[in-house]
């Protein structure tokens, strides 16, 4: 396994969790927009990919079939989401960073801290 540095080209493949889990399929990169670094992708779950939930890829590697993200699969499914044509929105940014126990710093007022790409 080596660290998921280009993230943005592994759209529509496996995202498992730490002890192998398939978690769903990866949609889309989320990077902060203060340093324009990825922190985190969406990843398809549900029936059919009807929902998209964030998922932290700090320590994020990819394996030869997937990308394996450091946390566990109930603790993903259980994350903040999306519909699939759906947008997160500023006032949602911070639950997002609160369900992985990460810190939250806002940006300037209007704008976000994580953009899509």
């Amino acid at each position: 396994m080596f660290p998921a540095e280009n993230l943005r080209d592994w759209s529509g493949q496996k995202v498992i969790d730490p002890d192998g889990d398939k978690v769903g399929e990866l949609e889309a990169v989320y990077v902060d927009t203060s340093t324009d670094e990825p922190a985190f992708v969406t990843v398809k779950v549900g029936l059919l990919g009807k929902r998209l939930v964030f998922v932290p890829v700090d320590g994020a590697t990819v394996t030869p079939n997937a990308v394996r993200v450091r946390y566990p699969k109930k603790l993903v499914h259980e994350a903040p989401s999306i519909d699939p044509d759906g947008e997160l929105t500023g006032a949602e940014e911070p639950k997002v960073f609160a369900h992985y126990d990460l810190p939250y710093t806002a940006t300037t007022v209007g704008e976000r801290r994580l953009g899509r790409r």
